[in-house]
């Protein structure tokens, strides 16, 4: 059997640093930050599988989502490098650090500390991962791959359930444009006398896949980990979070050059902080001799070694692959009446604040960008309410992909975990990989809160009309149309 119809796989890494020593915004709160340098390096990491059938691309960012302009703009610069790829294939995913680069499209209505423009970063930033792209697809050559499933504890809820509804507590206080509390609060107390439960448990599974060179030497790793890399999420420097001790760790059991690309699963409901426990862990810490992204990063490497043990005696070098990617439509969360006419109110209200008069730069920064936060929350509700009926579903940017036994399926939002559970418990594939926060060429923003039905009656942020594009209805439909997707390339398979 010759090599253009047995599936015979070809396989490359490339990465890039995308750290900058100037001062960048870093976006992930309610107010912008100003980069004070770089605690670790900021990458991004791109993977190059094909075959004679077809190919993916793989690229994951250390940034905070992957909006639709940049996306956009990578593929095009990949295409005008090497139109032979096909850029198309290319699926890019955010690890959701809060303290990569700033890579938001709109320019800032108020004075900033000195920095680099924004477009200016996001030009080094595509740059740097269309040449990380071209370089793997470019330097592909035959290898094999394998795969597992392990365990690392890094998610837990952020969302504490209550059994009154705190909005209407005595004390409440009101946060317009920014959230709507009910029956659930994220990162709410839990020392609360009317706590009844977290919303959403814990998901512990490593999803990994596994590359070998010719030789069976062991290359890289993709890391799927259903966890946002957020345990320093307010501070003012460039940093990977966790994935950069991940990458640390993991180099150190499989050597310097070992390429880690991770991907966030569906945790749109977790954190890697803890919401209790917190002096127990605070004492594990302690006496361990770690921090808290430390403490995760050996699990991660733990769960990925333990696996590599028992997967690497099943390397495989020819595979059926078959890559799919459509646009989808799915049900817009509705804006009420009473919502609409709410924010109308709210925004009329926030535009007569005034800009701060702090004689600190920084301190007026913070508050004039917490405002126009505010302030463009409010809007975005008032205009998804006045074109509703023109509009009232989301294009989104959905990719398939079958790889032997196992599956990639990729969406643009951060997605709760029920979600994926729902793809992967019917899911035909030996292990599904659901990648959250990839970028989609078509639909406004990017990212976007999508939470479960349950989420929906809490309320509290990441679930209310100023986080959700997309209600439970649409997500819902995110999961049939994935599943549609993965079980006809299964089919299709078994039928040649």
């Amino acid at each position: 059997m010759n090599s253009s119809d047995d599936g015979s796989l070809r396989i490359a890494w490339a990465s890039r640093d995308v750290s900058t020593d100037k001062p960048v915004g870093i976006r992930g709160q309610f107010h912008l930050r100003i980069s004070e340098g770089v605690m670790d390096p900021v990458t991004v990491t791109a993977l190059a599988i094909s075959n004679d059938e077809d190919s993916v691309i793989f690229l994951s960012c250390d940034i905070v989502v992957m909006w639709s302009f940049m996306v956009k703009t990578i593929r095009a610069k990949v295409h005008k490098t090497n139109p032979a790829i096909p850029v198309e294939k290319i699926i890019m995913n955010a690890t959701h650090t809060h303290e990569g680069g700033d890579v938001y499209e709109a320019e800032d209505p108020f004075e900033t500390l000195p920095r680099m423009p924004g477009k200016e970063y996001q030009a080094f930033f595509s740059d740097r991962a269309a040449d990380a792209i071209v370089e793997a697809w470019n330097k592909r050559q035959p290898g094999g791959v394998s795969w597992g499933y392990g365990f690392a504890f890094v998610g837990q809820s952020r969302r504490a359930v209550y059994f009154d509804d705190v909005s209407k507590r005595p004390d409440a206080a009101a946060r317009p444009g920014l959230m709507v509390n009910g029956h659930a609060v994220m990162y709410g107390k839990t020392n609360d006398p009317m706590f009844s439960h977290l919303e959403a448990g814990a998901d512990h599974f490593l999803n990994v896949l596994f590359t070998y060179d010719p030789d069976n030497n062991l290359t890289g790793a993709l890391v799927n980990v259903p966890c946002p890399s957020q345990v320093d999420g307010s501070i003012w420097k460039l940093s990977a979070d966790y994935w950069h001790e991940a990458r640390a760790e993991l180099r150190k059991k499989f050597g310097k050059d070992f390429f880690v690309l991770p991907q966030c699963a569906p945790s749109g409901d977790l954190s890697p902080n803890y919401m209790y426990y917190k002096e127990a862990m605070k004492r594990r810490m302690e006496l361990k001799g770690v921090n808290h992204r430390q403490d995760i990063a050996e699990q991660i490497a733990k769960g990925v070694e333990e696996v590599s043990g028992w997967a690497s005696k099943d390397i495989r070098r020819s595979l059926p692959l078959a890559h799919v990617t459509r646009t989808i439509q799915l049900t817009r969360r509705p804006i009420t009446k009473e919502e609409y006419e709410n924010e109308l109110a709210t925004l009329k209200t926030l535009e007569q604040g005034k800009e701060s008069s702090d004689p600190e730069l920084k301190q007026r920064m913070i508050a004039d960008s917490r405002l126009a936060s505010a302030k463009k929350r409010c809007q975005n509700v008032i205009d998804r309410y006045e074109n509703y009926q023109k509009n009232p579903k989301l294009p989104t940017e959905l990719h398939v992909v079958r790889l032997g036994d196992i599956a990639f399926a990729s969406n643009r939002f951060e997605l709760y975990m029920d979600y994926a559970h729902r793809i992967q418990a019917r899911s035909p594939a030996v292990q599904t990989f659901v990648i959250q926060l990839a970028g989609s060429e078509v639909g406004e923003r990017g990212g976007s809160y999508l939470p479960t039905e349950r989420g929906e009656w809490g309320k509290g942020y990441s679930a209310t009309q100023y986080c959700n594009l997309v209600n439970s209805t649409g997500g819902q439909e995110l999961v049939e149309e994935t599943l549609g997707d993965i079980n006809k390339l299964f089919s299709a398979q078994e039928n040649k």
